[in-house]
């Protein structure tokens, strides 16, 4: 199989659309910036509030279909973090994920060499959609960790709106790790993160997840674990299984036992996932896609969006009052998977699907 993709590699390595691709590969991390939503979308509504709800915290509906109640925010600084891009006010998740990425900085401190997480886009205060850069993130579920490990210093305000993101790729070559900036220590931190039994899958780039199929020669367990994405060549995208008695949360169907080194990730070094979309049959009429509306999601978000906010940022952070000293900055049973809104074995194809120039 390692054969068969490296035949791939080297033949689609010769077409002269692939630098092409490494390119918007490389630029997707960025995240495809939509227009300014229309008032009274739900991508407006949700990213309009400023604080989350009081209460017990709740998922409601599906990773990238609902909202959530009684989410505490990351703080912004701790002994193995920094969360990133203050401004966007999406350090918020359920209690159960903001307890994981804490423990993944400390353990990946402790055991793997890295010296502490840059954490990116949790969710919003309350979940629901967000105006650019994700279609998940929407239930608190959901969380990026930057590729870059943490810097000695703490980090301004500012310089966590412009740190740039430093991409795994091979500049102008198609799907290739560089070896000038991948590490043992990346791998290390991807499998610690895989290991947690509460973790129910991780999203990276094809080349990341090549690369640790390649590689890795440790417990090959949790490697199934690690999905193959569009974009991911920055950070990785953790994604939590619904906590025990969240019965309005929808899971996502299991990850396919196996590592996930064969058939489906040889699909991502053939031409078929990077293909320009077909055009539109002759005198077809031009579909315009409808904004999400708050009615589109579960019937419970009308009611979180009404619910009453707690006092402040600090009184919703995780760790209580002492941990929320950080920097500001303006701006039941288990559930049934719902099979219809389940993302493919393959991973999920977003529409910032990378286009052919």
């Amino acid at each position: 199989m390692v054969l068969r993709i490296s035949h791939a590699l080297h033949t689609l390595g010769r077409l002269a659309l692939a630098g092409a691709m490494g390119a918007s590969i490389i630029a997707g991390d960025v995240a495809a910036q939509q227009k300014q939503p229309s008032p009274g979308s739900a991508k407006a509504i949700f990213g309009s509030v400023a604080l989350p709800t009081q209460g017990a915290a709740q998922p409601f509906g599906f990773y990238a279909k609902g909202c959530m109640t009684g989410a505490v925010a990351l703080p912004a600084d701790g002994p193995t973090w920094e969360a990133m891009r203050l401004s966007r006010n999406r350090r918020w998740g359920n209690p159960a994920m903001i307890g994981l990425l804490e423990r993944l900085s400390r353990d990946a401190a402790n055991y793997d060499g890295w010296p502490g997480l840059l954490v990116g886009d949790i969710a919003q205060p309350r979940g629901g959609p967000m105006f650019n850069g994700h279609a998940s993130h929407q239930i608190g579920l959901d969380a990026d960790v930057w590729l870059t490990p943490m810097p000695s210093h703490r980090m301004s305000a500012e310089e966590r709106e412009t740190l740039p993101f430093t991409t795994m790729l091979q500049k102008n070559a198609f799907l290739t790790i560089n070896p000038d900036v991948w590490s043992d220590a990346h791998a290390r931190l991807l499998m610690r993160a895989a290991s947690y039994p509460q973790v129910e899958r991780i999203f990276v780039n094809p080349a990341i997840k090549k690369k640790m199929c390649d590689t890795w020669t440790g417990d090959r367990t949790n490697l199934g674990k690690l999905r193959p994405e569009y974009g991911h060549d920055s950070h990785f995208h953790i994604r939590i299984k619904c906590p025990p008695g969240a019965a309005g949360c929808k899971p996502q169907a299991p990850v396919a036992a196996g590592d996930g080194c064969g058939k489906s990730l040889a699909w991502w070094f053939t031409k078929e996932p990077w293909a320009p979309p077909k055009p539109p049959k002759p005198g077809a009429k031009p579909v315009k896609p409808r904004e999400v509306m708050v009615s589109d999601l579960p019937n419970a978000c009308s009611a979180v969006l009404a619910a009453p906010p707690v006092s402040s940022v600090r009184a919703a952070t995780y760790g209580g009052a002492s941990a929320a000293e950080a920097l500001t900055v303006a701006p039941a049973a288990e559930p049934a998977v719902a099979p219809d809104e389940a993302l493919p074995a393959t991973g999920p194809i977003p529409d910032d699907k990378p286009s052919v120039q």
